[in-house]
């Protein structure tokens, strides 16, 4: 994000304060793609988000539109910017992870995005289809080769024959899924996408950490409770992970970065897909 772009944000920050009439003795905060600042609205604990960057701007939509069901509830939205429920519950998916209950937050995740993906009875959204998000995953096979021409032609067969299509959040892992005391595991930072439900669950073997994901074993583990709580089949579910991962792969291949977590994931996917 740029200095323009910030300052821009934090205009229409100031704006909405006052069209919401709110007041916070806290300074606002950049995130890695959103301008966000605690506030109290109506006695409740709420929070102002204000996407800079554009993928975070169509999530707001979704956010409003799922209506608290699954997702953090939205206050009150103007343009792009939204004040939603804040969440500061003291509980955290990674923690979980960390003390040892790694089946237990997959399982939290997944109960989450079956909540997320009910249909709804309102008019659907503009979305982005799949086949768009993963549109840069083609030309970096065919510019790189080797694991990503396997991500690549693994994706092309899942998305020519998807199954089950429903509207996706798109960027399900350990952060983006938070505790309140009142309502539960909730999600928020969605990207608005829709597509097939099995996208959903690939990210969750990416996560929490490197070392959680490169761990002997646990893709394999986390495979067998995932493809349960998600009715989906594990083969199916090896070939999202393997496509997604080269997608993720591709994205920081062309900010000029090395992935290498994401290409691992791929390899021990695919080993498990051989099997």
């Amino acid at each position: 994000m740029t200095r323009l772009e910030i300052i821009e944000a934090k205009r229409h920050l100031k704006y909405c304060m006052e069209l919401w009439k709110l007041k916070s003795d806290e300074k606002s905060f950049i995130s890695t793609s959103s301008l966000l600042q605690r506030v109290t609205y109506r006695n409740l604990p709420a929070m102002i988000k204000v996407p800079i960057e554009p993928e975070e701007k169509w999530g707001s939509a979704l956010m409003t539109w799922w209506d608290g069901d699954g997702a953090a509830k939205v206050y009150n939205q103007w343009n792009d910017v939204i004040l939603m429920e804040r969440i500061d519950g003291h509980h955290s998916l990674v923690d979980l992870v960390k003390r040892g209950a790694d089946d237990d937050a997959s399982k939290i995740i997944c109960t989450v995005a079956k909540k997320l993906h009910q249909p709804r009875r309102k008019e659907l959204l503009e979305l982005i289809p799949l086949e768009v998000w993963f549109k840069e995953l083609f030309p970096a096979a065919r510019r790189h080769g080797g694991v990503l021409e396997v991500c690549s032609l693994t994706a092309r067969e899942l998305l020519d024959q998807q199954e089950q299509v429903t509207v996706l959040h798109g960027d399900l892992h350990h952060k983006n899924v938070l505790f309140s005391e009142e309502r539960g595991w909730l999600a928020i930072d969605p990207k608005r996408l829709i597509g097939e439900f099995g996208f959903d669950y690939a990210n969750i073997f990416c996560n929490p950490d490197i070392e959680t994901a490169l761990k002997p074993g646990r893709l394999a583990k986390q495979l067998e409770v995932v493809a349960k709580e998600a009715d989906l089949s594990k083969k199916r579910l090896l070939k999202w992970i393997i496509a997604w991962g080269g997608l993720s792969a591709t994205w920081l291949l062309n900010d000029g970065g090395k992935n290498h977590l994401d290409l691992r994931i791929v390899e021990i996917a695919i080993g498990e897909l051989e099997l």
